[in-house]
């Protein structure tokens, strides 16, 4: 027997804005979640707008994190429109924002206030540096959030700057805020008590270098490894026949470096290559070597002889192969969506599996501004038509 998805009849009051907080409320809306996204004609969502830069005339970024997402229109700035947000965020189980400390509360949507007229509410704040603290005032985004974190220290080749992180850091953080927002509604259930969820970026990012930590503890400085690993030699992503069509590899033992030797190999033996211990000792002379065998060789057919043979190697795919494979379609990971502007449209589905679960993922693409004001203001604020029309004039409803 199936059953609906997880999070259904969890409703979110979402205010969060740009890719952090809007990818943690998708995650969830993705889970069942109904998410009421909440902006204003004077102040869209930054990312609601066009990135030709990613050849496309409509808003890529604002499409990944909103798809499935319902949006309303609320000038915040107008005091009828702060009592129109409490009175959503009464029908809500989670209230999410994304702003600087302090914001909400000078809107008179704080945690406290919001508490009076939703007293088990679960709220939602995801920052730079969290709500307390001598940075919680420091505005950030993504780069700064991995550079703050020491993530970006940890990333890039040792000879070279630091690697500004972007899209990875964003992810993560609303990771990790859709995972404290779960346990926060588990524990509601549990006690019936309200529960405020502070999430800092920069503490997700210091979150993933904690072997770096023990060493600089133990007053050794960790080194950017590039496509290196401490543990294995080869490891790396290397030029193969095509132009950008690169073959990402690891060799993690002896017997798969006899297999990789025998399938690109360039025939010669390499005795001083065979252990593990000198392939670590002489890792610039080991890349030479495999750099060289896969020069010449196609990538696929290369990836799939070494697959075969039980060495870890594919191909470092394009999105052009990741929104064609088979494999991801069959398991709903790509799914296309039905748009009213477009036939349809592959979009990534959701990254997890529950077996009597149905109806997870996308189902519906991004809302167009104020497009479900009819069963949001209708349905269930029950504002009559008259009353909208007045609040459309005044700008709050804007």
């Amino acid at each position: 027997m199936s059953h609906p998805p997880a999070l259904q009849g969890v409703r979110i009051a979402d205010f969060t804005i740009h890719a952090a907080g809007p990818f943690c409320t998708h995650l969830l809306s993705q889970l069942g979640a109904q998410c009421i996204k909440i902006e204003s004609r004077s102040r869209p969502d930054a990312f609601r707008k066009p990135h030709a830069v990613y050849g496309r005339m409509t808003a890529a970024t604002f499409d990944q994190v909103s798809a499935n997402k319902l949006s309303v229109r609320l000038n915040l700035k107008q005091a009828d429109a702060v009592v129109l947000a409490r009175r959503l965020v009464a029908l809500s189980d989670i209230a999410a924002e994304s702003f600087r400390p302090g914001v909400m509360q000078r809107l008179g949507l704080g945690f406290e206030s919001l508490c009076e007229v939703k007293p088990d509410l679960v709220m939602l704040s995801l920052s730079a540096s969290g709500q307390y603290g001598p940075d919680s005032h420091f505005a950030g985004y993504a780069p700064l959030f991995g550079a703050w974190g020491g993530l970006g220290w940890m990333s890039g080749y040792s000879d070279g700057p630091p690697v500004e992180m972007r899209h990875v850091m964003d992810h993560s953080a609303g990771l990790h805020a859709a995972l404290a927002a779960v346990a926060a509604l588990h524990q509601r259930r549990r006690t019936g008590q309200p529960q405020h969820v502070d999430v800092a970026a920069r503490e997700v990012a210091s979150a993933m270098i904690g072997d770096a930590l023990v060493l600089a503890s133990l007053g050794q400085v960790a080194e950017r490894p590039g496509n290196s690993d401490p543990g294995f030699a080869p490891s790396g992503v290397y030029a193969t026949a095509q132009p950008d069509r690169w073959l990402s590899l690891a060799v993690r033992d002896d017997a798969q470096w006899q297999a990789l030797s025998r399938v690109v190999g360039d025939g010669r033996e390499h005795p001083e290559l065979e252990r593990a211990d000198e392939r670590l000792r002489r890792r610039d002379q080991v890349d030479q070597l495999v750099g060289r065998w896969l020069r010449e060789r196609d990538a696929d057919a290369t990836a799939r002889a070494l697959q075969q043979q039980g060495v870890c190697a594919h191909v470092s795919w394009t999105m052009r192969d990741i929104a064609d494979d088979p494999h991801l379609r069959a398991r709903g990971a790509v799914v296309e969506v039905v748009s009213p502007d477009i036939e349809s449209r592959p979009v990534v589905g959701a990254p997890v599996r529950l077996a009597q679960t149905e109806g997870m993922g996308i189902r519906r693409l991004t809302p167009a501004l104020g497009q479900d004001e009819d069963y949001v203001f209708g349905e269930l604020l029950g504002l009559s038509a008259e009353q909208r029309r007045d609040l459309e004039q005044r700008e709050v409803i804007f």
